[in-house]
């Protein structure tokens, strides 16, 4: 796969008990499995200590190094954190043991060793964890200040996210002292499982192959967090150029609201329309690289979630034909009915374009060209709608630029009448029985 540096199959011992370090980037998301992940993975761990199954995958684990000893975490992050928190409950419970003067020797020795095997280490005198994996802004203090040093955690001022590793720490942690009662099955335990947890494990080099990787293996119907490496890279934009607090908090509000509109599923076809609408075609693979190489100041990372933010609702709606965008515009709702009809997604970025820069009578002119061209030249005529993706493109640009619309832009990929009565009388239409 074109920009992998390497792609391999590693356990959960191979990946934490080698010396390496693992970096979730700051702007990552933030914890966010609940009880059902949790006990997902609980019952798929329990199935392979049955003997169900030989082992249990755990998907995708995207990585990002330049030295092959420190990563960052580019998907992964919410399954690693989670495994995480899994081992520190196991030391939790030995040090329950200790405590309680059973076995304490080997005990503490079963204790340090899966804390430096796996976690990392804890300063003798400070007690400040050093740890193998490093989480985002909102997550790393609590992780490394209260889980891993085994310190009371607290009930109340906590975000959201806090809460949520609280909750699963002690999920685990009741599982887990339930079932084992002494620091030979814990060992047992533990050792049986971490290496019966595997990633598929891709190793990239810069954002931009990581980006590569996502939108190949999106193609394969595995979805990945593209928009997550996006948010990352226009974060780090602001966050690099002297950012205050203030700014990393309005950029957040505007990036959830995207989200909270679209989903990370949706954003990447978003981000690509909302892009061809206002520049020339890009292809879906080039996308990152070019927003990378126009997008490299706080103010332009700016303007870009702002507009995003702004095309979001009229991109949903242009999608929607029952919109409450569209109350009261008969015609229009019409039209966009026909386009959700023929299934055609080229028109999109012209019709953003329009939306935002015409007058309300120009774009439904707009609309009822691209209804006529869409039934011609896609549905009766089944051509190649590659060339209709460059032309509604230079439309596009032309009516960004200030022009009226006229129909002669589309020209070109409108069918003549010949033609299309040629194809219209050899069309076979399928009864449906």
């Amino acid at each position: 796969m074109k920009g992998i540096q390497d792609t391999s199959s590693n356990t959960l011992r191979q990946l934490l008990g080698n010396g390496l370090r693992y970096n979730i980037p700051k702007f990552q998301r933030d914890y966010s499995w609940t009880n059902e992940q949790w006990d997902d993975l609980w019952q798929d761990i329990e199935a392979v200590r049955r003997g169900d199954e030989p082992a249990h995958y755990l998907g995708y684990l995207v990585l990002q190094t330049e030295d092959d000893k420190n990563y960052k975490v580019i998907d992964g992050q919410q399954r690693m954190t989670t495994l995480s928190l899994l081992i520190v409950t196991v030391i939790k419970v030995l040090q329950d043991l200790i405590d309680r003067e059973i076995d304490p020797k080997n005990n503490a020795i079963r204790r340090d060793t899966f804390r430096n095997s796996y976690i990392g280490y804890l300063d003798p005198v400070t007690l400040v964890a050093v740890n193998k994996l490093t989480l985002n802004r909102n997550n790393d203090d609590f992780y490394r200040q209260k889980i891993v040093p085994l310190q009371t955690l607290p009930q109340r001022g906590l975000n959201s996210s806090e809460k949520l590793m609280r909750n699963c720490f002690n999920w685990f942690y009741n599982k887990i002292r339930k079932q084992f009662t002494t620091g030979e099955s814990l060992a047992s335990y533990l050792d049986e499982i971490i290496d019966k947890l595997f990633f598929t494990v891709i190793t990239v080099n810069d954002e931009l192959n990581a980006f590569r990787v996502f939108e190949t293996l999106n193609a394969r119907g595995v979805q990945l967090s593209s928009a997550d490496l996006l948010k990352n890279y226009l974060f780090s934009v602001v966050d690099t150029q002297g950012s205050h607090e203030s700014e990393i908090i309005e950029m957040e509000s505007l990036w959830s609201k995207v989200i909270s509109k679209l989903g990370n599923q949706k954003f990447p076809e978003f981000l690509r329309i909302y892009w061809n609408s206002k520049n020339k075609t890009v292809r879906k693979s080039e996308l990152f690289k070019v927003i990378r190489r126009n997008i490299s100041h706080k103010g332009d990372a700016f303007s870009l979630i702002r507009d995003l933010e702004h095309s979001a609702d009229t991109y949903i709606a242009l999608r929607n034909p029952d919109d409450e965008l569209w109350i009261g515009e008969q015609d229009i709702m019409s039209l966009l009915e026909e386009l959700k009809l023929f299934q055609v997604r080229q028109p999109i970025a012209l019709l953003l374009a329009a939306y935002e820069e015409l007058p309300i009578t120009q774009f439904n002119r707009v609309l009822k060209a691209i209804s006529i061209i869409s039934f011609r030249y896609n549905i009766i005529g089944g051509l190649n709608p590659n060339e209709q993706e460059v032309v509604y493109n230079n439309a596009a640009l032309k009516i960004r630029k200030g022009e009226r619309f006229e129909e002669k832009m589309l020209e070109s990929v409108y069918p003549k009448d010949n033609s299309f009565e040629t194809e219209f009388s050899n069309m076979k239409i399928k009864k449906q029985s």
